[in-house]
């Protein structure tokens, strides 16, 4: 009976891998097509927030819909949200880290060239496997090891873009440059991994957890708006720009967020780094077409790369997608496997 609950588990991680890809490939195409038409730019800033809202939003539908009840729908709310600040706290943890990653990888693209941005920002690939074993006490074998190290290089291969020379002068500090994106890798892995903790230590519903994280993101990225563009936003409107390409790309992100959540729930985020890996091949390649990008033979590499990488990681193996609950468990799947 262990075989076809394997092949059961493998292919829904295939399956997942494959939706994630698709749904990321297409917000980047749509993201890109936004941010280099000749409209009005909206501001990036507003629209990360309003994506926040709308998967708050859509988790509380959602809940509305698993509970059953009006009764029940509020008797969670109040239990897991509004009677649980401790709840809230733990939960705005991942929010704060990953606003402190953007920013950190703002600073970072400032201050590097961005051959060398690109080529080191991907250490978060393996920093993410890295955590995934400290926090989550799991093990990786010599083979997916090899795949993670190998889907690094396979993404620094599709994104290199040999340096041209320019003969305009950018003050950059490259020592703040790799600080920054130092500080950028380490939150990229610890958050992923610390709101997987989260959703796998206990029972609690997968989108209360959502519900909890994105109230306090809303926040986060609000301070953010005007920090960031806040005399603009007062002068212009906050949907200034706003056009239905720009709708429609928070749509994507906000669908996109949410189908991630359950992609961490059931697999884990090192998959959730192969899909991407994957979406950055497949929107390349639709780049060609749309936007006339040339494909060279680093891409072409790269991309033999990233495809072998994926499926060295996918081959069958001891199941790492649920936290080991004590060694008697433990003990227990190896046996089944």
């Amino acid at each position: 009976m262990a075989a076809p609950r394997e092949s059961v588990s493998l292919l829904f991680k295939l399956y997942c891998l494959a939706v994630m890809t698709l749904m990321a490939a297409a917000y980047t195409i749509a993201l890109r097509y936004t941010r280099t038409s000749d409209k009005e730019l909206y501001f990036s800033t507003t629209a990360v927030c309003i994506t926040e809202v709308i998967k708050l939003l859509l988790s509380v539908g959602i809940l509305a819909k698993e509970t059953g009840s009006l009764g029940r729908f509020k008797a969670s709310l109040t239990e897991n949200v509004l009677g649980s600040p401790k709840e809230l706290m733990k939960l705005s943890v991942p929010s704060l880290v990953y606003a402190v990653q953007n920013n950190m990888a703002f600073l970072a693209l400032s201050n590097l060239d961005a051959a060398v941005y690109q080529v080191t920002y991907q250490l978060k690939i393996p920093c993410t496997a890295l955590c995934t074993v400290l926090m989550l006490n799991r093990t990786l074998s010599k083979l997916q090891w090899i795949s993670v190290f190998m889907l690094c290089g396979g993404v620094t291969l599709v994104q290199w873009k040999p340096a041209q020379a320019t003969k305009i002068v950018v003050e950059q500090n490259p020592l703040l440059g790799f600080g920054a994106i130092a500080i950028a890798v380490l939150c990229s892995g610890f958050a992923g991994v610390y709101f997987e903790k989260v959703l796998k230590s206990s029972d609690t519903s997968l989108w209360v957890r959502n519900i909890q994280m994105y109230l306090s993101g809303i926040i986060v990225t609000l301070a953010v708006v005007y920090l960031s563009d806040g005399a603009e936003i007062k002068e212009k409107g906050f949907f200034y720009g706003y056009t239905y390409y720009v709708w429609f790309v928070i749509f994507l992100a906000s669908v996109g967020g949410l189908y991630t959540s359950v992609v961490v729930k059931y697999t884990d985020n090192i998959m959730k780094g192969f899909s991407a890996a994957a979406a950055i091949v497949l929107s390349t390649i639709a780049s060609v077409m749309l936007f006339g990008l040339q494909i060279t033979l680093t891409f072409a590499l790269g991309t033999l790369l990233v495809c072998v990488s994926i499926y060295l990681y996918g081959l069958p193996r001891q199941d790492t997608t649920s936290i080991q609950q004590g060694e008697t468990a433990s003990k227990e799947r190896v046996i089944g496997v």
